[in-house]
């Protein structure tokens, strides 16, 4: 496959997914800020800007409404939902002859969504229902991707961006939540913190899952191990890892080049963090190291794709 292709199908795939995580966190946090009882809305809208990673032009102003709109409609943003969906439709675009008819008239219908004047008019009588609809754009594409493509290299890759994209913002979103609800002092279990900690679950689409695995019985701890370790939940940490690893372990038997020792092994690492440690050894080392030691990993792994399968030269090629 031309690295241009795995780049497009790659980015077209983490911009979805940045576009759904912030979404849902942009959800969740608008629905918390109906209790004002538990915290200012400046801090619950300083602690959306930490977990999505983009604090330009978005401080509190005082005015949700105006805010909410930059983080929809803004188009210069890297955080909000219109950039991030130009982002995978212009990438899509560019490899359009890769994907199929379903899968590009499901992201067209998205763009053009997000840009006509019916989603300005839906975000001032009901902003609640231009994020749901939104969502479900993103996962009717990814189920007709999974649903009309060959799952060869080019399906593979945008597995890995999905995956790469959905470990590092679960990872950031348990650090940025980690010193209030994993840290804090002893204290009476207040209705402010189940709302808290079931907003957290929300912003994973966990609570429910939780619940199966859990009940109802809502615990910091609890969701650490959730959503760190657990290997059958989509969202959990450990099942986007085992995914990176096999998509890239799928690319490598579809013809792809052999990666290198490097790649291997950091993914590698990474994997025995999560599959060989117990909750109670992270909790009683530095969970907040733990998570950001995850965050950074990931990063070095895209870092090591990106240069051996993107912008190799044709020496390093050969010789692979």
């Amino acid at each position: 496959m031309l690295s241009r292709v795995a780049d497009s199908l790659y980015w077209m795939s983490r911009y979805l997914e940045r576009a759904e995580n912030t979404v849902r966190q942009l959800d969740v946090t608008l629905s918390l800020m109906l209790d004002p009882g538990g915290a200012s809305a400046e801090s619950r809208w300083s602690r959306l800007l930490a977990c999505l990673g983009d604090h330009a032009g978005l401080e509190w102003s005082g005015d949700l409404e105006s805010m909410a709109h930059t983080l929809i409609f803004d188009t210069l943003s890297p955080a909000s939902v219109t950039f991030c969906v130009n982002g995978a439709r212009e990438n899509a675009r560019q490899v359009r002859e890769e994907i199929s008819t379903e899968q590009w008239q499901r992201l067209n219908r998205l763009f053009h969504q997000i840009r006509s004047p019916h989603a300005e008019t839906q975000f001032r009588n009901s902003m609640n229902d231009l994020l749901a609809s939104i969502v479900d754009g993103i996962h009717l594409f990814k189920g007709v991707s999974d649903t009309t493509m060959i799952h060869g290299q080019g399906w593979q890759f945008i597995r890995l961006g999905r995956y790469l994209e959905r470990a590092y913002a679960t990872a950031t979103l348990l650090e940025v939540y980690q010193p209030d609800l994993f840290c804090a002092p002893e204290r009476e279990h207040s209705g402010y913190q189940y709302l808290e900690q079931v907003g957290l679950l929300r912003c994973c689409t966990a609570f429910e899952a939780y619940c199966q695995v859990y009940t109802a019985d809502i615990s910091a701890d609890r969701i650490l191990e959730f959503l760190l370790l657990n290997r059958e939940f989509p969202h959990a940490i450990r099942y986007s890892v085992d995914c990176i690893r096999a998509a890239l372990e799928a690319i490598q038997r579809s013809g792809g080049r052999r990666p290198p020792e490097e790649l291997a092994a950091g993914i590698g690492r990474l994997h025995a963090m999560l599959q060989y440690t117990s909750i109670a050894e992270i909790i009683a080392g530095n969970p907040g190291a733990f998570l950001h030691s995850i965050r950074q990993q990931c990063m070095r792994i895209h870092e090591l794709v990106y240069r051996y399968y993107v912008q190799y030269s044709i020496q390093s090629a050969l010789t692979a």
